[in-house]
């Protein structure tokens, strides 16, 4: 099985790039995250490959590094999430907003994604509520969405996660900001501390 190709860019499709590794050329089904950061034609490039072996054909799927392949692996555990459906969910959300809308049970997030119905946002996000930590390469900001939806968070935390949604930003947002905040201000930081401090990591 091919878990790696490092090659030059040779072709771009809408949602396949071929890879010229020593004059071979092979096609990798990509996320349209990974086709953006894709480096120009001609240029080298490394991506994580899944290979996926059926009776009439093989196909290759592209991936930033080996995080986001397991996340693509994982997506596909849940019942009505297959390859394409996959790839969807990775185009709209990157691994850390995926994290979060499980670790927050935000069934809405993952709706997002084209082809993802409510059933099964909600089976997403409840299947993989256990798995997600190993993943998400964010266990800080998923510890503390935990702690919120468990109802065990302190009340400066939930103050200023609340704060930042009021102001317009997302749950997923707010919760990566008050998490730099935490850090930096230490457990004992009042609310105001947080939102000024969450405000300022938003804005950078």
């Amino acid at each position: 099985m091919i878990g790696k190709l490092k090659g030059l860019v040779d072709a771009l499709g809408d949602d396949t790039v071929i890879i010229d590794v020593n004059g071979v050329g092979y096609e990798v089904h990509c996320s349209s995250r990974v086709l953006g950061s894709l480096p120009s034609i001609g240029e080298p490039v490394t991506l994580s490959i899944e290979t996926h072996v059926r009776e009439t054909e093989i196909r290759l799927f592209g991936f930033a590094n080996d995080l986001e392949r397991d996340w693509f692996r994982l997506l596909q555990s849940v019942q009505g999430v297959g390859a394409k459906v996959a790839l969807a969910i990775q185009s709209t959300l990157s691994a850390g907003d995926l994290a979060s809308a499980i670790a927050l049970q935000d069934k809405a997030m993952v709706t997002r994604a084209p082809g993802v119905g409510p059933k099964v946002a909600g089976r997403i996000v409840s299947e993989l509520k256990d798995k997600a930590p190993a993943y998400s390469g964010a266990a800080a900001e998923l510890g503390l969405a935990a702690d919120m939806v468990d109802g065990v968070a302190s009340s400066a935390v939930t103050d200023a996660v609340s704060a930042l949604t009021n102001l317009g930003y997302s749950s997923q947002q707010a919760v990566g900001a008050v998490t730099a905040a935490l850090k930096s201000a230490g457990e004992d930081a009042n609310s105001a501390t947080l939102i000024r401090l969450g405000l300022k990591e938003l804005a950078g």
